[in-house]
């Protein structure tokens, strides 16, 4: 668990809060526009989303250990290509690679990892630590990052980053994450998969409850990468300074940790399906105060509302997953959960943009995600609670 919560800071200050700091410096130096350059990111986020269902087969068939380690490693190398990249097609070229380094170090192996080790009673724990750590990613390393490029350039500051990267997460991926000891009971047991409840991804994808929570948690994630990147054009052209559009994004961020802090006392007073549907009423409610900004004081309570459900989304979709469908195939199963949920993080901004000339407004476009998140919310209290084996 500290392994892991050490890994899950370094590669995600790294690897996803790094790109931005890099974005102004590679602007001016490389001389393409600032729509090119992010696309690199979005196809990263999408071959992670894509590759993210094979990385899962793998963990539950062998562990975490060895594909952590190489995605580490791959992560390092590129991160020293992307430092000599001198066109676009490179830099795509290099994030589209990227991505699989991401699809295995990033939070989804951690999770299967963790699941695979932690007995229910401590698996919440686990992952609240991880997540609570890694939560300061941002913080960490972006001032850092910057600092970086003022005193040795982006290309001089991806080179150390690399070796930062490696540092920790190659050798604790490597020496640390060990197979699951259910992992082991299970080879000893006269059938495979014996001593292990759990949904194949396969019967998984028969259950209605499966395909609510793909469809809920994407949902999710399309909800908050469309407020992060819109919330500043939306608010300015509503009297509101960039300034305080800005401040309030930041809150956001904030009001993810005491969110993940409360996580695990909610979950054992409401359960996992109470609380996940909650996160995403919370969310709705939020987009509703949006869409009304004309006629509201203030934003504070959406500011809490959607910082506090992002930050619970997260371990909601981890333990909820596992909750339902049993730890034996998590990592496939969470897999194809992540594919449309981490794909809609990528699409989000753009298809967000879309959407917003075709119903004339952003507001048109809040309410729209608001009843999707309701429908979801409904769906998932309608669904079992638990899927058991046929």
């Amino acid at each position: 668990m500290a392994g892991l919560s050490i890994t899950e800071t370094v590669s995600w200050g790294i690897l996803y809060y790094g790109f931005p700091v890099m974005l102004r410096p590679m602007e001016a130096d490389l001389g393409y526009s600032r729509v090119e350059l992010t696309g690199a990111l979005s196809i990263g986020l999408l071959t992670s989303a894509l590759i993210a269902i094979p990385v899962g087969r793998w963990i539950d068939r062998h562990g975490a250990c060895g594909v952590m380690t190489l995605g580490s490693c791959l992560a390092t190398a590129l991160l020293l290509v992307w430092s000599r990249i001198e066109s676009l097609g490179a830099l795509y070229a290099v994030w589209a690679l990227m991505g699989l380094a991401m699809a295995a170090t990033l939070y989804e192996p951690a999770f299967a990892a963790i699941v695979g080790w932690f007995p229910l009673r401590d698996r919440d724990r686990a992952l609240l630590v991880v997540t609570l750590v890694a939560a300061l990613a941002s913080t960490i390393f972006m001032p850092f990052e910057a600092w970086l490029v003022n005193r040795l350039g982006w290309r001089g500051a991806l080179s150390a980053l690399a070796l930062i990267l490696a540092v920790p997460t190659i050798p604790l991926h490597a020496l640390v994450l060990r197979r699951p000891p259910r992992a082991s009971a299970r080879d000893r047991a006269s059938g495979p998969d014996a001593a292990v409840p759990g949904l194949t991804l396969g019967a998984a994808a028969k259950t209605g409850v499966f395909w609510v929570l793909a469809l809920a948690f994407l949902a999710s994630n399309f909800t908050t990468n469309t407020v992060t990147v819109h919330l500043i054009p939306y608010l300015s052209d509503r009297g509101y300074s960039p300034t305080l559009a800005a401040a309030m994004i930041g809150w956001m961020g904030a009001m993810q940790l005491p969110a993940r802090v409360v996580f695990g006392p909610l979950v054992a007073r409401f359960g996992h399906r109470t609380l996940t549907v909650g996160i995403f009423v919370f969310q709705a409610v939020a987009l509703a105060q949006l869409a009304l900004v004309r006629r509201l004081g203030t934003l504070a309570p959406m500011v809490v509302m959607l910082g506090a459900a992002n930050g619970m989304a997260t371990l909601a979709r981890a333990t909820t997953i596992a909750e339902i469908f049993g730890p034996r195939h998590y990592g496939s199963i969470s897999g194809a959960i992540a594919l449309g949920a981490n794909g809609a993080r990528a699409i989000a901004p753009f298809v967000a943009a879309l959407l917003q000339v075709a119903l004339g407004g952003y507001e048109p476009v809040f309410w729209l995600l608001a009843g999707a998140l309701i429908l979801a919310a409904l769906g998932l209290l309608a669904a079992p609670a638990r899927v058991r084996e046929g």
